[in-house]
């Protein structure tokens, strides 16, 4: 099932190889998104109803659902669907609401205060994917901390089901964050829409959301040509599974399949200690995904995949901070001794009985997170991503004596003269 390697076989640039992802030799995903902006750019909204019916295959007469169809959707799912999402909303707005913390002023000398004070992006683009599976749970993981963070209006888009509406699920989420409108369009189309505005939908300062490969080349061509700017590079998704021989095989193979079913361009990675546990994990592979639904999507996902067999647990990180995850879930007894030698990862799920998914749903911490590698330099969505940390200061009598001098010392070595005179014309 899962191509094998061994760790100290590989070279350096063999190893450079095989963490590389999603990448675009040809450019084709680049032109066709260009295009696309493009395209959105000149026409707008008459773009967009064209891409339904290309992309979407349904004919929209109008761009947005608004309350009274969000309401009438939201109604159509079960009281016990309705509660688990209630329950997910809770506990994500639960790890979310400590993140808004005020700041103390700091006295940098006598007279000199200095502080930082938080203010929301006033208007924010949420994109929800809904190709091969449609994520409420995206809209909640999203949505919770813009609302925490006060940012005045929230955009979202979506692409339309055949019916040309949304979920119920998705309906009910819009419900649970107060959002009275959703827009019907998805892909590079949908990123376009919101970094430029048309008629029907609202310009924004800032996007986030996942998406495939068209989303994510749209996101940061867009901060390239606008001042729009975008969340983290968060393209299709991956899983990195580190086990030793504590681990349980059938959870290692469920947790990679269950990062394999989002999508056939995801990647589920295996790092073991040991060739034998490879071997058991393969074979639980097989079992698991013959009985998935989606396991024509989630064998080719598996194809893209592979193992990496270690020396130890050190060693198995050493691989995990090149790969950079964004999902690292350590399988094994002695999580504890190696959390501290993780450096690159979007989110970590320590021992037998933390899968992946529950933080994809419900136990409170974000599930939009840099892939591709990015997680060496970007972190995942939080209340923080919602928000800009504006820098005051204050200066009186006393201070512009103490700092005064050192200023213009620093503007004139510089030979910036007006800004010496700014301070000396104050100290007289």
């Amino acid at each position: 099932m899962l191509k094998t390697y061994t760790y100290a076989d590989l070279s350096t640039a063999d190893i450079d190889k095989l963490v590389l992802r999603n990448s675009d030799p040809n450019q084709s995903i680049q032109s066709t998104v260009n295009d696309i902006i493009e395209d959105v750019r000149q026409n707008g909204d008459a773009a967009l109803i064209n891409y339904a019916a290309k992309f979407d295959q349904v004919q929209l007469e109008k761009l947005y659902l608004e309350k009274e169809e969000i309401e009438e959707l939201a109604a159509t799912i079960s009281r016990d669907q309705q509660r688990a999402l209630e329950i997910a909303f809770q506990n994500i707005h639960k790890f979310h609401s400590t993140q808004l913390k005020r700041e103390r002023v700091v006295e940098t000398m006598p007279g000199v205060k200095c502080w930082r004070e938080v203010r929301p992006i006033e208007k924010v683009g949420l994109y929800i994917p809904g190709g091969s599976a449609v994520l409420p749970s995206t809209l909640l993981m999203l949505g919770v901390p813009a609302r925490i963070a006060g940012c005045k209006e929230i955009v979202v888009c979506s692409p339309p089901q055949k019916n040309g509406k949304i979920n119920g699920f998705v309906a009910y989420c819009l419900l649970l964050l107060k959002i009275e409108r959703i827009y019907l369009v998805g892909g590079a189309q949908a990123v376009a829409a919101m970094a430029f505005g048309t008629s029907s939908i609202p310009k924004v300062d800032k996007i986030f959301g996942p998406g495939n490969q068209f989303v994510t080349k749209a996101k940061s061509t867009i901060q390239s040509l606008t001042n729009v700017s975008i969340d983290i590079p968060a393209g299709p998704s991956e899983v990195l599974v580190i086990a030793d021989h504590t681990a349980n095989p059938a959870y290692v193979a469920a947790d990679l399949l269950a990062q394999a079913e989002h999508g056939s361009d995801s990647q589920a990675v295996l790092v073991a200690t040991s060739a034998e546990i490879v071997t058991k994990v393969n074979a639980e592979l097989e079992s698991q995904l013959a009985v998935l639904p989606r396991k024509e999507i989630a064998a080719k996902a598996i194809e893209n995949s592979y193992a990496v067999i270690t020396s130890d647990l050190r060693e198995a990180m050493r691989f995990s901070n090149i790969y950079a995850p964004e999902h690292l879930i350590i399988e094994t007894d002695y999580w504890q001794t190696v959390t501290s030698l993780i450096l690159n990862a979007g989110s970590v799920f320590l021992g037998h009985l933390t899968p992946e998914s529950a933080g994809d749903y419900a136990s409170g911490t974000n599930h939009t997170l840099p892939t591709s590698g990015y997680a060496r330099s970007y972190s995942g969505v939080s209340v923080d991503s919602f928000v800009k940390k504006i820098t005051f200061q204050s200066i009186n009598e006393e201070g512009i004596k103490q700092i005064g001098s050192t200023v213009e010392i620093l503007a004139e070595l510089e030979g910036l003269q007006a800004h010496r005179n700014a301070v000396s014309i104050r100290k007289k």
